[in-house]
């Protein structure tokens, strides 16, 4: 009793700051093991400095293929190894690490991107190799090296899918070109989507990034990697406290393809999606939130072919359920072309399933202008609405490909999320084709909310509306 009552006594003279910095991670071990298969990469485009910044500095070629220029500046600050536009940096720095004793070495795609001359620098600051670039992907951000070397260190391996949040991390590279250097925090969050980028499910951390640590691996507790570092969001173009990283199962999937053929398939089907809020749920019938709504569908495209509707609400795919409209891409992405699936869609009040042949993901194309539109005809009131709306013309139809639509020429309520000008096409999953049968679609309607699928430019978004 004396000895317990000791050691209790003890443990409370001890301060509480030291009984918490006891349990807190000790990284030693884990950068002893991992921090010698981490190298530094360095890039030569062969052009001199145009912009702003010192040469050296760490760069990338400005501009990101197949993003729109509307999210160029979030990207730019979300990627710390990219200049601003105009600017031509000679050399950028970043990092990568090492996955096969053989000489493969994976990093970010952005690292990589145009360049001449491509070096691998090992921890040790003593050994330089000449790279090969076998293969970039820029959906995803990651790109695989070889160089000529054998015997190497190499990472160890993790587990992507079992990363929760608030557990530790610790993140090794070269920010700033300084080699081999290691930070640490924790797992933010899992499955975060980005702005314009539907096929990575992000790891987001707290973990210190900065330039030069793009490409870097991104470790837990055990030493093993479970995400490649790639963009922080930042509006100083330095670390701010948000880093995110790509899970590692996605990253060894892309290197496998770019070792095999050089390059990345993805399954598509051929539409357009908007997630389901709870206006929309409602409108449809659906008890909850969940799947991704179908706002437009590729003639002629698999999911044309599959009997899929603008309207649907794709709810399964292959036996899983669609939770969030953001899951679709990734999920139909990772199914080779050509492969059949099953669609469970939810259409007029119930369940159905439709079978499908995926197509074949092709480089993103910029999509043209919207063709100028003619004064439309008088307009007609839409009563439960409490908006003026009029035929297209025949002229209006052939230059928007729609079989039929109504114009809003006139909004009454201000807090309806419709514009003057914009194009109806459908009230939750029917079209129709005269104004006549709009409205009568729209007095047919139960409930207080109906779903309208809008033309609004090149895009087609379902848009839900309070009936009057």
């Amino acid at each position: 009793m004396r000895l317990l009552a000791f050691l209790a006594a003890f443990i409370l003279a001890v301060p509480v700051s030291a009984q918490r910095a006891a349990s807190l991670p000790d990284f030693t071990e884990l950068m002893k093991k991992s921090g010698p298969a981490v190298v530094n990469i360095i890039t030569r485009t062969g052009a001199e400095q145009s912009g702003a910044g010192a040469p050296g500095a760490p760069g990338a070629p400005p501009g990101l293929p197949g993003i729109p220029e509307d999210f160029q500046e979030f990207f730019r600050r979300f990627m710390p190894d990219m200049p601003p536009p105009g600017a031509q940096p000679r050399q950028g720095v970043g990092s990568g690490f090492i996955i096969s004793a053989d000489g493969y070495v994976m990093t970010n795609a952005h690292v990589v991107a145009n360049a001449a001359e491509v070096t691998v620098r090992m921890s040790d600051s003593k050994q330089e190799y000449k790279a090969k670039v076998v293969g970039a992907d820029e959906r995803t951000d990651i790109a695989l090296l070889r160089i000529d070397a054998k015997d190497l260190p190499t990472v160890k391996l993790g587990d992507s899918s079992k990363v929760e949040p608030g557990q530790w991390v610790a993140a090794i590279g070269s920010p700033f070109g300084f080699a081999n250097t290691i930070t640490a925090g924790i797992v933010s969050a899992t499955g975060r989507s980005l702005p314009a980028e539907s096929y990575v499910p992000f790891i987001q951390t707290d973990v210190a990034v900065n330039p030069g640590n793009s490409g870097g691996p991104l470790i837990n507790l055990d030493g093993e990697v479970i995400g490649v570092n790639s963009m922080i969001y930042s509006g100083t173009g330095g670390y701010m406290g948000v880093s995110f990283a790509i899970p590692i199962e996605l990253a060894l999937d892309v290197t496998k393809q770019l070792q095999a053929t050089g390059k990345v398939t993805r399954g598509r089907i051929g539409v357009a999606i908007q997630p389901i809020t709870r206006e929309l749920a409602q409108a449809f019938g659906l008890e909850e939130p969940q799947g991704a709504l179908v706002s437009s569908v590729e003639p002629g495209g698999p999911a044309d072919k599959a009997g899929v509707r603008s309207g649907d609400v794709i709810v399964g795919y292959n036996g899983k359920p669609v939770n969030e409209a953001d899951e679709l891409p990734r999920v139909v992405a990772a199914t080779k072309p050509g492969t059949k699936a099953t669609l469970e869609v939810w259409r007029n009040g119930k369940r159905q399933r439709l079978e499908i042949t995926t197509g074949e993901l092709k480089q993103e194309s910029r999509v043209a202008a919207a063709p100028p539109q003619q004064a439309p005809e008088k307009g007609e009131q839409a009563a439960r609405l409490g908006i003026t709306v009029s035929e297209l013309t025949p002229e209006q139809r052939k230059q928007l490909g729609v079989e039929f639509g109504v114009v809003v020429e006139r909004v009454s309520r201000p807090e309806l999320p419709l514009r003057q000008g914009d194009i109806i096409v459908a009230v939750n999953q029917e079209r129709f084709r005269s104004v006549e049968e709009f409205q009568r679609l729209l007095q047919k309607q139960q409930g207080d909310t109906a779903a309208l699928l809008v033309r609004r430019g090149e895009a087609s978004i379902y848009v839900p509306v309070q009936l009057g």
